[in-house]
């Protein structure tokens, strides 16, 4: 999504500081654009900017929705809310203090601090052709990263199941009609190439399971044809995103993808598929070739599965 700034009421790209905001109402004498400092920016869709009320601090504004919460922690909300008769996603992050960086730090993992991560990720992914959600505004206040305060918006995916959701009677009743059946094979083939063009190009999710694909059910799905469903992405706060992805992460991915995957009844000639669509090359080939790391991926789903369930799973 392109945003853009002008017309009427508030500019799509905002530069907004302490006392010189660039809005209409507030003193700034800059008019709408950029302004005279750099630690507070807000870029926004126009049509959703047009719809905040006259004369208040846009940030703020944000920071304060009120709506139906999904999660509530220490330093970061999850709501859904309504503005003119649509529905959108904030995650707001009121930042995550020192603590939690050098505790990351010590632990090699590189902080989180903000919602930055998310919408860079929505914007690569869709520059990728990768279904996700719609970006509608982002922002970001602060220069300390420990006190950073960051939000992101994104319109509400309405009428859908998580693949969790909608695959988890599989295992006890798994598809036997044609339609079902070709829904299950084109589902594996799309995650199947939506992570190989992730991986392929430098992306890793970090929390990789099948309860973070949206599934449109909007209608009958089984009528539909398979080709036109509609599969997103989504929960990108952790994303990771490089010139090219270390195979270690990758094996993280694909592991907690298996894992996420051992209680919907796949298959082994599921999984099969799965590898000839995600290596794009024929079983006996990936078989032969990529054995060191599907073996990675398995060990990795497999010690997640008896981290969660404290058992073994099922010989596959």
């Amino acid at each position: 999504m392109q945003f853009s700034g002008g017309g009427g009421g508030v500019s799509g790209l905002l530069w907004q500081f302490a006392t010189c905001t660039g809005l209409a109402g507030t003193g700034c004498q800059h008019g709408r654009g950029r302004c005279c400092r750099r630690d507070v920016m807000i870029e926004l869709d126009p049509a959703f900017a047009a719809g905040l009320p006259a004369d208040v601090d846009p940030f703020d504004y944000i920071m304060q929705l009120d709506g139906e919460l999904y999660r509530d922690v220490a330093n970061r909300r999850t709501l859904r809310f309504e503005q003119q008769g649509r529905r959108y996603f904030l995650k707001a992050h009121y930042g995550v203090g020192w603590k939690e960086i050098f505790k990351n730090l010590l632990q090699l993992k590189l902080p989180v601090v903000g919602a930055r991560n998310e919408w860079l990720a929505i914007q690569r992914l869709e520059q990728l052709g990768v279904e996700t959600m719609t970006l509608v505004g982002h922002g970001q206040r602060g220069r300390n990263p420990a006190t950073r305060q960051s939000f992101v918006i994104t319109e509400a995916l309405e009428e859908t199941a998580s693949l969790e959701d909608f695959c988890g009677a599989w295992e006890q009743d798994p598809p036997v009609t044609r339609a079902g059946i070709l829904l299950k094979r084109e589902l594996i083939n799309r995650i199947a190439k939506i992570s190989r063009i992730m991986h392929g190009n430098g992306i890793n999710h970090r929390d990789y399971y099948i309860c973070h694909f949206l599934l449109d059910v909007s209608g009958d799905v089984l009528a539909k044809p398979p080709d036109s469903l509609r599969l997103s992405l989504i929960d990108l706060h952790r994303v990771q995103l490089r010139r090219h992805t270390p195979e270690r992460w990758i094996v993280k991915d694909v592991g907690g993808l298996y894992f996420s995957s051992m209680r919907i009844g796949l298959t082994r000639r599921d999984v099969y598929r799965f590898m000839i669509a995600y290596r794009g090359k024929p079983l006996r080939a990936t078989l032969a070739e990529d054995a060191r790391f599907w073996s990675r991926c398995r060990l990795r789903a497999y010690s997640l599965y008896h981290s969660f369930y404290h058992e073994l799973p099922a010989a596959d």
